[in-house]
């Protein structure tokens, strides 16, 4: 008797959905308490602290329901034989369009079209409840309905544009990769995304957001002498008009080799002081220098190839396509069969990558205490909490399972400890 894998995929998503909201329960908790952990006592205001506390338990029952009805759709398209359906009734609209419904790439993309429908009307609601309840309820909503609406549609429309070329690349290449199929599609992959990294911010970016060369100034000034006391080679500095859509802040670089670019939201530069930005930057910088975002690509290319890898090894399985309703073996219908196949590898590794992540925050912390920022960056990530409302009490399972950068109380204490070390 065959394997049931679809039966194991389900199984294993409802347990870890349960896992899940263990945690989730937990974390719920610590957004209940009352007062401030200990080490944030007189660092963390009591007014905000309550904002921070309302708006985290507004956003973690909103979580629960999400979560449930998310759980209930992917079992139910799973276990009722809704992708198989949809797979065949994509095939039936290219016929009724006069196309060739045994042409792959046609059907695939008709499938995807489908799917893209689906995703935009079941994600509406709670995407708009997010940002026109929650988001708006708690200050953090700049965005008219207009330009929310407006976002989905650019999004969508890039969809149509990228999106079948690389479908079709995808599928030529499985058809014709051979025993060299992996390599073949980590290559096509590789290439894909360095050529995202490279236009996204140039192309893509630009049809959301407006970017405009950081004014002369201090600030300017400081980043700029930081940056060359480091030999970044920092080519323009962007300020971003986040302030749009939310109030929340933040600031990244991106780049190859000796053509680097910073972007600082507006919201960071009004919520912080000239130094407390400059520190922030030096954090940000100390990745750079560490190599964190080099470890980290390489990190995922090669994870990225051993996916395919695996995907190689059971492409071929009719046991597992028939195991999920499908009698023919479509490209894409076996990559999205294996993705679900190794989820729980998927969890170990998106754990792995957390605790590298958390490790990576705390040296980059360090490099921009050597530098001299210790206080501003103490005073800069405090601030960044309070005005971002994140959550101030976290439970440690939760953090640890969850969590890409420390909490605000593991930073500062680290940054804490160093200096007593120092002294």
């Amino acid at each position: 008797m065959a394997f049931p894998y679809m039966e194991a995929v389900v199984g294993f998503m409802i347990l870890m959905h349960f896992f899940e909201t263990y945690l989730d329960l937990r974390q719920h908790a610590a957004y209940k308490l009352p007062t401030l952990p200990k080490p944030l006592e007189g660092v963390i205001g009591q007014e905000k602290f309550q904002k921070s506390r309302a708006y985290s338990l507004d956003k973690s029952r909103f979580h629960f329901l999400h979560e449930f009805v998310s759980i209930l759709m992917d079992s139910a398209i799973l276990l009722f034989g809704i992708l198989p359906w949809f797979w065949k009734k994509s095939g039936e609209f290219l016929v009724l369009a006069g196309l060739n419904a045994e042409n792959e790439i046609l059907h695939t993309l008709s499938f995807l079209a489908g799917v893209m429908i689906w995703s935009q009307i079941t994600d509406l609601p709670f995407s708009l409840y997010s940002t026109f309840v929650i988001e708006a309820r708690h200050g953090f909503n700049k965005q008219t309905v207009w330009l929310f609406f407006w976002d989905i549609i650019k999004g969508i429309f890039l969809s149509v544009i990228i999106g079948p070329p690389i479908v079709a690349a995808i599928i030529i290449i499985v058809q014709k990769g051979g025993p060299y199929l992996a390599i073949y599609l980590w290559g096509f992959m590789f290439v894909l995304s360095l050529v995202m990294m490279t236009l996204f911010p140039i192309l893509i970016a630009p049809l959301f957001n407006k970017f405009t060369p950081l004014p002369e100034g201090e600030l300017r000034e400081s980043i700029e002498k930081l940056a060359s006391s480091l030999t970044f080679p920092l080519k323009k500095l962007f300020v971003v008009d986040g302030s749009t859509r939310s109030s929340h802040s933040n600031a990244y670089m991106y780049g190859f080799f000796k053509n680097k670019r910073i972007v600082l939201y507006d919201t960071l530069i009004q919520q912080c002081k000239t130094e407390e930005v400059v520190a922030v930057i030096a954090h940000e910088l100390g990745h750079w220098k560490l190599n964190h975002t080099m470890y980290s690509f390489i990190a995922v290319q090669i994870l990225t190839f051993l996916q395919f890898g695996g995907y190689t090894l059971v492409r071929n399985s009719s046991d597992l396509f028939k195991s999920f309703g499908f009698d023919t073996q479509p490209v894409l219908i076996g990559l999205i069969i294996f993705q679900h196949t190794v989820i729980p590898l998927q969890h170990l590794v998106s754990f792995a990558l957390n605790l590298v992540s958390r490790s990576f925050e705390f040296q980059a912390d360090a490099f921009a205490k050597k530098l001299g920022y210790a206080s501003e960056l103490r005073s800069g990530l405090v601030k960044l909490q309070e005005e971002n409302l994140s959550a101030m009490n976290t439970d440690p399972w939760y953090s640890a399972y969850h969590y890409s950068h420390p909490p605000l109380v593991e930073r500062l204490a680290a940054i804490d400890k160093s200096d007593k070390k120092e002294d």
